[in-house]
């Protein structure tokens, strides 16, 4: 009987989102595929740094050791590399006891084509264009953006923070907000505060999440959510019953009005924080693993 992944909670992850490939790819720039497969190879034996997306895969595959789990989550290798030049990323996940069994090398060309054939909930990526047609797949898909010190602080819990629209819910609101105004869309949320709003790309990823944590009693959970959002009374009262709506758990909501989000994305202690506006991204991204998500008006 063929393998199957099952009920897992599956993460596609790039290697240049796993580990710091930036040296390798500069070489790429300056001096093409040939010197980029000499660089490689001859640097095969030494182990690549984490890059942003580390920590977070490293506490996902966590779970899979913790008591009465069969290893519920499943972390896929993605990357442009031929098989021959991504040794070096298979001897670095050995390196760091990372649990990656699957993999795709696409030899040069986008891997996003493989994604879905692995039933991936989530893709986290530094290729915008690979993570853009991941998205048209149905596929939460997010581009690393953030610049910061990877060795951060481990709590054990993996948390995640999402904004709302466009993310966790369809641009819809937001389309509003950009055309008509702050005054027109506080309107149209109170008038439709009844009606559950469309999901955005990130819809299944939360609902899997929920599935997992339910495994787990709530004060034990390994992963805890937030959503950190630009909204605020009286726009509040449509997401909260949006969620029940779709008996989906957020652990954490926060409802801004308007203020910067990295200070309380700071506090929560996230461990990756999801968003679709490049400015908050930018101002995340000094202190948070950041992906932005390019699928609002803003972005089309």
């Amino acid at each position: 009987m063929a393998a199957s992944l099952g009920d897992k909670l599956v993460i596609a992850i790039s290697s240049r989102a796993l580990f710091n490939l930036d040296a390798s790819h500069e070489v790429y720039e300056k001096e093409g595929l040939e010197a980029y497969s000499r660089y490689q190879i001859e640097r095969e034996d030494e182990p690549l740094e984490p890059g942003e997306a580390f920590a977070v895969v490293q506490k996902l595959l966590r779970i899979n050791d913790l008591p009465g789990q069969d290893c519920p989550v499943e972390v896929v290798l993605t990357s442009r590399n031929s098989a021959d030049t991504g040794l070096r990323v298979f001897n670095s996940i050995q390196h760091y006891g990372l649990k990656i069994e699957r993999a795709a090398f696409s030899g040069g060309e986008s891997p996003y084509r493989y994604i879905t054939c692995f039933g991936a909930h989530l893709f986290l990526s530094a290729e915008a264009e690979d993570v853009r047609q991941a998205l048209l797949q149905g596929i939460a898909a997010a581009t690393l953006v953030s610049k910061r010190d990877t060795t951060s602080e481990d709590s054990g819990q993996l948390r995640f923070a999402f904004d709302g629209d466009a993310v966790i819910f369809s641009d819809q609101a937001e389309r509003i907000y950009q055309q008509e105004g702050l005054a027109v869309f506080q309107d149209c949320e109170q008038e439709s505060a009844h009606e559950p709003l469309d999901g955005g790309p990130f819809k299944p990823f939360l609902a899997a999440l929920q599935r997992l944590q339910k495994e787990f009693p709530a004060e034990e959970s390994p992963i805890r959510t937030a959503l950190v959002t630009a909204r605020c009374a009286p726009a509040h009262e449509r997401v909260i019953r949006t969620l029940r709506a779709w008996d989906v758990r957020i652990d954490e909501s926060i409802f801004l009005g308007g203020l910067n989000k990295t200070d309380f994305l700071k506090a929560y202690r996230a461990d990756v924080f999801f968003d679709d506006q490049s400015r908050h991204c930018a101002s995340a991204g000094e202190h948070i693993a950041t992906g932005h998500v390019p699928g609002n008006i803003d972005n089309l």
